[in-house]
């Protein structure tokens, strides 16, 4: 069956812009999305697609008369919400918790499957969690699917955005001697060992990796630091929160070994989590088709997405979609009307 006629400009966006808004309004955050899932599924299922029960709030949708060689991918979950539930529709934009990030996505993708656009839309939760919680990798190892090519729909300006960072975490801890803080001399002062640390990370310089044709940047961050037992106590031990971000072409282990180096001697480094970057996969028929569809800039994506974990599981996928990166996880969140109906408009015409 042919993809339906589609509605006029103005009539799509009100659709695609209240849609988000109904999605929004529908908390889930992190472990929390099992309402949401059930919504989705009901209305795609209500709407004649195929709608499969994939588990853990796994949902995979389709066009009845298809299985589609493309999957456009979204997760359900939001981070906490910071007093912006309810949302709202105002000054063409969608206001509300998780608007960029990513429930106008969403609602995007849940329009095309309603459309009977040649496209499998998965629905995924627990992306905004630490790796180890990641729905999607155990979803990918106990479930075959037979698609060419992956769209995830992460926040990014309506661009496409190639490849992905890895990212580790790590606990930095140093340790000291206790004692009075009017005698410093009889102690050793924990944070002012993290400190010194802390100083030698933060000089470190950010590293351009270029991996097809594109520039990523290798960082590492101090995110979070504690210490301290009382106003009068040298402490003995104090400990730092790292982020590293790794480029495209350097595994999980040689980052890690990366990371240690540039912590040498200063503190004790435990690494709590490595999830690997992801290939530009520019090189793929699709991903050139996809861009020539919209006319679409292409830059890498200087952050961690669910695009390396189809990496690590043998598809080749990219990052596209209508949120705004400047929007992610703001408390004034929100996502244009716009970009909504351009995100539909370009997969419109990928699917062509």
């Amino acid at each position: 069956m042919p993809v339906a006629p589609a509605p006029s400009e103005s009539e799509l966006a009100d659709r695609l812009a209240a849609r988000t808004l109904e999605l929004i309004d529908i908390p889930s955050e992190s472990r929390e999305e099992a309402a949401l899932a059930e919504h989705v599924a009901g209305v795609l299922r209500e709407g004649g697609a195929v709608v499969e029960d994939l588990g853990d709030s796994c949902v995979l949708a389709y066009p009845a008369e298809t299985r589609p060689s493309v999957l456009l991918a979204g997760h359900l979950d939001t981070v906490p919400a910071q007093d912006n539930l309810p949302g709202r529709i105002e000054r063409g934009h969608v206001h509300g918790l998780g608007a960029s990030d990513m429930q106008g996505a969403l609602a995007v993708m849940i329009e095309l499957v309603l459309a009977r656009a040649p496209y499998a839309a998965l629905f995924f939760p627990r992306e905004e969690l630490p790796s180890s919680e990641s729905a999607l990798t155990p979803l990918l190892e106990r479930h075959t699917f037979e698609h060419d090519f992956v769209v995830v729909m992460e926040p990014t300006d309506g661009q496409l955005h190639a490849g992905c960072l890895g990212n580790i975490n790590a606990t930095w801890t140093f340790s000291g001697r206790s004692g009075h803080s009017a005698r410093p001399w009889q102690a050793d002062n924990a944070i002012h060992r993290a400190a010194v640390g802390i100083a030698a990370l933060a000089a470190a310089p950010s590293i351009p990796i270029v991996s097809d044709g594109l520039t990523y940047h290798e960082v590492a961050s101090v995110t979070r630091v504690e210490g301290g037992i009382a106003a009068n106590v040298i402490p003995d031990r104090a400990t730092a929160h790292v982020n590293y971000r790794y480029g495209p072409g350097k595994t999980p282990e040689e980052a890690e070994k990366r990371l240690h180096a540039m912590t040498a001697g200063l503190g004790e480094l435990e690494i709590t989590g490595n999830s690997g970057s992801a290939p530009a996969a520019l090189d793929h028929p699709l991903a050139q088709k996809l861009i020539k569809a919209g006319d679409l800039a292409v830059a890498p994506k200087q952050a961690w997405t669910p695009v390396a974990e189809f990496a690590a599981a043998g598809f080749a996928a990219v990052n596209f979609g209508p949120g705004q990166t400047s929007q992610a996880h703001q408390r004034t969140e929100s996502i244009t009307i716009d970009g909504l109906l351009h995100a539909h408009r370009v997969l419109e015409a990928f699917g062509s």
